[in-house]
């Protein structure tokens, strides 16, 4: 199955728009309480509410996610969890509050300032089981077979090269070890005016898979008892979608019956 590169642009293009459009959102950060999904406020229909969750951070909450994949996640004390585009440090620090001072948590994320945010905060929170490392989820700084739970939180999408995302997740999972990731995918292909538009790819649409084809991908690297934990409809305000489609063109999407999903996928490495 072919991978899918969207936008029109090289997979190098692709990161560098992203690292700068999430670096951008840290600095906003500090001028507003939250930023909502990708900087945008017409993206907080994506975030979920992590305000009442044990280990909750305001000061690492941006709004960048899409749902709680710790919720499925099955995290027990003594693991090892990989955050993958772990941000400001959001999921990482509520998987720290359920595993305390046993186990460890690692966030991986590939734009500079992110990183440099994650560890400010936690540094202020003093936690010497969690740690922030700067790398990129095709190519993952870690070691095979090291992993016990991989999270992600509306990161995935970003990735230009998905099978490989997926490859390299399997690598760092132990046997026997699983995902939850929570992601945007959509029920059929966008309209071309979106999927080409780069600032919907770092606003978490343009990069989104066909659900079918997300999970496609999925079972070809290998992983086993793949399941949908969680699927909410996504609404984008017209506002929003008229930056890129004609009055007629957004008649027709909005008529089409193409949706656009967050879906929390769990699977497990044999």
């Amino acid at each position: 199955m072919a991978d899918q590169y969207a936008v029109g642009e090289s997979p190098e293009k692709i990161k560098e728009m992203v690292k700068e459009k999430y670096a951008e959102i840290v600095v906003k950060a500090g001028t507003m309480n939250q930023t909502s999904c990708c900087g945008d406020d017409s993206y907080s229909v994506f975030a979920d509410d992590y305000s009442k969750l044990a280990g909750y951070n305001p000061d690492a909450d941006l709004g960048l996610g899409c749902g709680s994949p710790t919720e499925h996640a099955r995290i027990k004390q003594g693991d090892t969890v990989l955050d993958l585009g772990s941000g400001a440090g959001n999921d990482a620090f509520v998987v720290r509050s359920i595993l305390g001072e046993t186990g460890r948590v690692i966030g991986v994320d590939m734009t500079e300032a992110m990183i440099e945010k994650a560890r400010m905060n936690n540094a202020k929170l003093g936690f010497k089981n969690v740690e922030f490392v700067l790398g990129e989820i095709e190519s993952l700084p870690l070691a095979a077979n090291s992993i016990d739970v991989v999270l992600s939180n509306c990161v995935l999408n970003l990735v230009p090269n998905k099978a490989k995302a997926f490859s390299e997740i399997y690598r760092v999972l132990k046997p026997g070890g699983h995902f939850s990731i929570s992601d945007v995918v959509t029920s059929s292909e966008l309209p071309e005016e979106i999927r080409t538009a780069a600032e919907m790819y770092a606003g978490c649409v343009a990069g989104a898979m066909v659900k079918q084809s997300y999970l496609d991908v999925v079972s070809l690297t290998g992983f086993k008892n793949t399941t949908v934990r969680k699927e909410k409809r996504i609404v984008v305000p017209d506002e929003t979608l008229k930056k890129y489609l004609s009055e007629a063109e957004l008649v027709e999407f909005k008529n089409s019956g193409k949706g656009i999903y967050s879906i929390t996928v769990y699977g497990e490495k044999a």
